[in-house]
């Protein structure tokens, strides 16, 4: 079967040109590579939000499924590109066709359904999501098939939900967001959301970073910007080389996000038990 797949990058041009100018890979970019990755003969459309929205080449029913990126908009804030994103969400659970998505996609599927979102007293969740805990509901949902019961996930998110409206399940939580995974059913379509990244390695963390680091010192999370620089130095030398225990050791990292089977098994889980199968019908 070869899949038709459209990846919405979500983030509007100043943010595309934010990520480039600091090393990092577009968010569309990563999830092309994250799902021909697993299924290597899909034929992916990448469309990025413009400020007329986005512009999608074929109707969205013509598709197998939709995943949408992280982004750098906040949903909880009514501006047009806000409204804009909204309104495409919701025509793509009224098309029925199967979404996926990270991060921002928690956001946008929980609050075009009804549910609603809002800045995180916690502040910017970075680097590496700890001990994410599959509750009743996701430890039998497919999403999660063949996924430790408890796991930790690359991040970076500022935004919470803090309403899931009455089409949202919740399926995972920690200590610093309530909400990590949903799965959204409203209209004819489904919607299987992480508000962690699985498209993400260490590199992409560490290039993020670039840019979210003087927030984090503000928030306390790192005292100067030679700490920051350190922790971003040891990302991309552990994933220049993986053998490093001493670098894995000091970052708390393991197979969790080290290994791209367990840290993409939602995506590889949503093409096969979601995707698959409504394409089949």
């Amino acid at each position: 079967m070869t899949l038709r797949l459209l990846v919405l990058d979500a983030y509007d041009a100043g943010g595309r040109r934010a990520l480039a100018g600091a090393g990092a890979t577009l968010a569309g970019e990563l999830y092309r590579r994250l799902l021909h990755g697993i299924e290597p003969d899909a034929s992916i459309d990448v469309v990025a939000f413009e400020d007329s929205g986005f512009s999608p080449p074929a109707p969205l029913t013509s598709y197998d499924g939709i995943a949408w990126t992280g982004s750098n908009l906040t949903i909880h804030r009514d501006t047009p590109a806000v409204r804009q994103q909204l309104e495409l969400a919701r025509a793509a659970f009224d098309a029925g066709v199967p979404s996926f998505g990270s991060c921002w996609a928690v956001h946008i599927a929980v609050t075009a359904s009804g549910g609603r979102c809002a800045a995180n007293p916690h502040g910017r969740e970075f680097g590496v999501a700890r001990t994410i805990v599959l509750n009743d509901a996701g430890a039998a949902h497919p999403l999660f098939a063949g996924k430790p019961r408890a796991f930790d996930a690359f991040t970076s998110h500022e935004d919470h939900v803090v309403e899931l409206g009455a089409s949202a399940t919740l399926l995972a939580s920690n200590d610093f967001s309530p909400v990590q995974a949903v799965d959204v059913r409203h209209g004819k379509g489904s919607f299987w959301a992480v508000q962690y990244h699985p498209e993400y390695d260490l590199h992409d963390v560490a290039r993020l970073g670039v840019l979210r680091g003087p927030q984090l010192i503000e928030q306390g999370f790192f005292g100067s910007d030679g700490d920051v620089a350190a922790f971003l130095d040891q990302l991309e030398a552990l994933q220049a080389d993986r053998s490093r225990r001493d670098l894995a050791y000091r970052l708390g990292v393991g197979r969790d996000v080290l290994d791209a089977q367990v840290r993409t098994c939602e995506a590889r889980n949503w093409l096969e038990r979601a995707v698959k199968p409504a394409a089949d019908r």
